[in-house]
């Protein structure tokens, strides 16, 4: 049956019809229109990517091998081995071969057979023991805490004077070798430290943050970063008699005091907790870095030498008064740390003992260099280190971890 209101209906149908119709031809215009421009972006692109190749190879046509090998550090011929030098070179240092410093590489060779990692020790007595109520007197955990807080930031000051100072101005390829192996060491060492605080649980902030705020701490490393400083600058090059002094000012600094000396009072007193089984997954892993630094103040106590050999003028009476003075303020500032953190005899070791076994140390450094004892009579109250320091053992000294280190286990540790 007709209605009126289906006539209605039919009269919308057909005003409706032309309103979709519309929206349906907009929709088909403007997908048309995004295809248009993707393709148009696909064929640019295809276009760019073809002047690029074309410009490259052109570049690639115009290119002056001479000019880039004049632009390398050193001379570009072939590299004879009486034109190596240690400072100075202008032979080239991206020939590792023939070598000058068969000992430069051989400590190289024998930093990578050495080569460890922090987790492979076992931490599960250490985190016990600390966490204990009655494990540890006040007296050994502040010499675990106050140990980390130097220790924990000591090696990045290395690691960042090697990078930033020493690596650019040392122009022998194998010494370089050898320092790329002991910036990676370095780093090792610095996870070391973090796995110890982390697994004990520690205030991270409040230990890295030591060698700024605990004045025994930070009086250390307020006395070595100046002689990064010094040679920081990117315009520094050696290459006059101040720049080069200089230079050997810095690695006397590092080798010779910061490793060679602010190291082993921390040392000896974690060393002892493992000697008396406490604290023996930390102390394990001071063994292997300590092994680690030993070489490393080997390879730059003959650094050292080197320069002064092919650089006699260099170590006049003037630089070698200073360097002896350098090594006696860095036995004083060991002294005031192990006081600090030993107010009182622990471990069978007290601060007296320390500051004789410090100046002991500060003996053969000087006489490393070409110095003159400054301690006469002073002895090693602490004999067992040798013993520690030696890792060529079946089983280490604590008797926690089953290994056989290479060649570097024969390295004379002659503290």
């Amino acid at each position: 049956m007709l209605s009126w209101d289906d006539f209605d209906k039919n009269e919308e149908i057909k005003k409706e019809e032309p309103v979709q119709n519309k929206v349906i031809e907009k929709s088909v215009i403007e997908n048309t229109e995004s295809l248009k421009e993707e393709v148009e972006h696909i064929l640019s692109s295809e276009q760019n990517s073809s002047n690029r190749e074309e410009k490259a190879l052109h570049g690639l046509e115009n290119l002056d091998t001479e000019a880039g090998l004049a632009d390398l550090e050193g001379a570009s011929g072939r590299v004879d081995v009486s034109e190596k030098m240690m400072i100075n070179c202008r032979a080239d240092v991206n020939q590792l071969v023939p070598f000058k410093y068969d000992w430069a590489w051989q400590k190289y060779l024998d930093g990578s057979a050495n080569h460890w990692m922090p987790q492979e020790i076992n931490m599960t007595a250490d985190v016990a023991l600390w966490k204990s109520n009655d494990g540890l007197t006040e007296d050994e955990r502040r010499i675990v805490m106050r140990n980390l807080g130097f220790f924990s930031t000591a090696d990045s000051l290395v690691a960042n004077n090697i990078v930033l100072s020493v690596y650019k101005q040392i122009t022998n390829p194998e010494c370089r070798q050898y320092l790329l192996r002991q910036a990676l060491e370095e780093a090792i060492h610095t996870h070391a430290y973090q796995y110890v605080i982390e697994s004990l649980g520690m205030d991270e902030g409040e230990i890295f943050n030591m060698y700024k705020e605990v004045p025994s701490v930070a009086r250390k490393a307020a006395w070595a970063l100046p002689f990064t400083n010094s040679m920081a600058d990117e315009n520094f090059k050696t290459g006059t008699l101040e720049d080069d002094k200089t230079l050997l000012r810095n690695l006397i600094a590092f080798y010779c005091v910061l490793e060679g000396i602010f190291f082993y009072c921390g040392f000896t007193q974690i060393l002892s907790m493992g000697n008396r089984n406490k604290m023996t997954g930390t102390a394990e892993q001071f063994q292997y870095i300590l092994r680690d630094e030993s070489m490393h103040v080997n390879f730059g106590i003959d650094m050292i030498n080197q320069i002064k050999i092919e650089n006699p003028h260099l170590w006049d009476d003037e630089m070698r008064h200073e360097a002896a003075q350098m090594i006696l303020e860095g036995t004083e500032l060991e002294v005031q740390y192990a006081r600090a953190t030993m107010p009182r005899g622990i471990l069978g070791m007290n601060a007296n003992m320390m500051e004789e076994y410090l100046q002991f140390i500060a003996n053969r450094r000087l006489v490393q260099i070409g110095l003159e004892e400054e301690f006469v009579g002073a002895t090693n109250p602490f004999p067992w280190m040798s013993e520690i320091m030696d890792l060529r053992k079946e089983k280490n000294f604590f008797e926690t971890r089953v290994i056989e280190y290479q060649t570097g286990g024969a390295l004379n540790f002659d503290e």
